[in-house]
């Protein structure tokens, strides 16, 4: 095996800007394959190896999780173009992110209405077992009404 055709993880670490351990992690996972195994165990990799961890990278931050990831790539090992794939994973995300805004603005607006009657009775009658009667007196099925 040549040095010249070859990278040690250490020297892909190094290219990539990623710890060994997570290239260790990603071909764990089956992101990144090694080329081959040296006798003396170390993960050789191909230059293309810098290509598919910036693609893995740019793919996080697009909120892909590596199993989804990991989906993706599969498509393309058996050579297809994954960007229906691609397109249908960022359209899932996109409602996620929708019923997650959806669900913070109505939290955020039950928080309102706990700040605006706490204004009104900053200190309400405790018992001696309470630690902080306002939260005490939060309901843990509805928000209080106005």
């Amino acid at each position: 095996m040549s040095k010249t055709t070859h990278l040690k993880i250490g020297e892909l670490a190094k290219q990539t800007g990623l710890a060994v351990g997570t290239l260790r992690y990603y071909s764990d996972l089956g992101l990144l394959q090694p080329v081959q195994r040296g006798d003396n165990g170390y993960r050789y990799y191909s230059f293309d190896a810098r290509q598919q961890v910036e693609f893995i990278k740019k793919a996080q931050t697009l909120g892909f999780t590596l199993e989804e990831i990991k989906q993706i790539l599969n498509v393309r090992d058996r050579g297809e173009t994954p960007c229906s794939l691609v397109q249908s994973l960022l359209n899932n995300k996109i409602e996620q992110l929708q019923i997650q805004i959806k669900q913070m603005t109505l939290f955020k607006a039950e928080l309102e209405e706990y700040r605006a009657a706490w204004i009104n009775n900053p200190h309400p009658e405790s018992k001696p077992q309470e630690v902080c009667p306002l939260i005490s007196g939060v309901s843990l099925h509805s928000a209080p009404s106005n």
